[in-house]
């Protein structure tokens, strides 16, 4: 007896597609530090240098916010499936980073280009396992505190639960990839303070807009 296989939510694969995209392009980004504009000016408040931040955090951002999306959507047990799937595009892209590190480049490549992307491309183990690690527990704890902040159906104050989420996520993550990428190779406490303000920063600005946005976006994907 034939059975119909049952449907796919258009806002789960949309998002799914997007957020695998977003997991591999993260890395490349993080390769440029940039400058907060006026939130740089909240570092020497705390006795630190004017912020800034690497530029992955944009897309890890986004990864918070699909994440945080659908979970309030479809429920967290399909939000951390595709935080475990996000492993898939991560760790095939890391390879494919070593392979093409390793190929010899074209004798007809511009020495300036050649150089630049074997310096993206040459990142050490410890930065790539940093990676993966900060990845797979900041993503899964996002998902777990704003679940547990919705608590029963129909929680309130979206802004507020994901912003949480995302800020508590977010400082998880630059202490476990600061440590593994870096401790012992120069002082990271002032590296962790830096990065921890000015992703909290962004969290509080960035997260409570985007994840309404989202929201209705999967839910008007849901209606088609």
């Amino acid at each position: 007896m034939n059975q119909t296989p049952p449907a796919f939510p258009r806002s789960l694969f949309f998002f799914s597609i997007f957020y695998g995209g977003m997991v591999c392009i993260a890395g490349v980004l993080g390769n440029k530090q940039v400058s907060l504009g006026p939130l740089s000016a909240i570092g020497p408040m705390f006795g630190l240098g004017p912020l800034a931040v690497e530029a992955g955090i944009f897309a890890f951002l986004l990864l918070v916010i699909v994440s945080s999306a659908v979970a309030e959507l479809h429920g967290p047990k399909a939000a951390n499936t595709l935080v475990r799937i996000g492993f898939v595009p991560l760790i095939v892209s890391i390879l494919l980073s070593w392979i093409v590190h390793f190929l010899p480049a074209s004798p007809d490549m511009q020495p300036a280009n050649r150089d630049a992307i074997q310096l993206v491309l040459g990142a050490t183990w410890r930065i790539w396992l940093g990676g993966i690690i900060a990845y797979g527990i900041s993503q899964t704890l996002n998902v777990t505190i704003f679940a547990a902040l919705k608590g029963g159906e129909g929680g309130q104050l979206l802004w507020f639960r994901a912003a949480i989420a995302s800020v508590l996520s977010q400082v998880v993550d630059t202490l476990l990839f600061a440590t593994i990428a870096f401790y012992g190779v120069f002082p990271i406490g002032e590296l962790i303070a830096g990065q921890m303000l000015a992703k909290i920063a962004l969290s509080l600005i960035l997260v409570p807009p985007l994840i309404y946005l989202v929201v209705a976006l999967g839910r008007r994907l849901d209606r088609v």
